[in-house]
């Protein structure tokens, strides 16, 4: 009798445990509830065949609401200029570039750390003006992420490209 006592008062907590392990997709399909999910999915909207537009509205429900992201670039003089602008504002001066080129973007190697419900994602990667075309760039997008008990939020995203002088780390290398 303890036996099955003992089994009645363990169920409700096994559904209410899996219950709370859910898995959140957004409406296009995003599963946002684990780390690899968000990552596949941030890569996945960048990822635009020539001729097309990236989809702002699925990109910024990846996104923390009127998040800012940014790159750096060189000057002319070989000065490093870091761009930070809003996430609106980086689809509209992307969209002409990958409606003419194409875009495929793809992860290579990742190295996170977190804190409590804080993410930090060092995401190394390598671009191609389509699945099977050559690597035209490599470098790591540095991405901050919020853990909010269901799903994963975007907080901001900033990347550095690899060239003469600054190669990737073998440490962001590694699978």
């Amino acid at each position: 009798m303890k036996k099955i006592t003992l089994l009645f008062t363990l169920i409700p907590c096994i559904f209410i445990t899996q219950s709370s392990f859910a898995q959140v997709t957004t409406k296009f399909g995003d599963n946002v509830s684990t780390l690899d999910g968000i990552m596949k999915a941030y890569y996945d909207v960048v990822t635009v065949k020539k001729g097309e537009k990236a989809s702002y509205e699925r990109d910024s429900l990846l996104h923390w609401p009127n998040v800012n992201v940014g790159s750096v670039n060189m000057n002319k003089t070989g000065k490093p200029v870091f761009h930070y602008i809003s996430l609106k504002e980086f689809h509209r001066l992307s969209d002409p570039f990958l409606e003419k080129e194409g875009f495929y973007e793809r992860e290579i190697s990742r190295k996170v750390d977190h804190f409590g419900a804080i993410y930090h994602v060092f995401s190394t990667y390598e671009s191609r003006a389509a699945a099977d075309s050559p690597v035209t760039e490599r470098g790591i997008n540095s991405i901050e992420l919020y853990f909010d008990g269901t799903r994963f939020w975007i907080l901001g995203w900033f990347y550095d490209s690899e060239r003469k002088g600054n190669p990737i780390p073998p440490e962001y290398l590694n699978k």
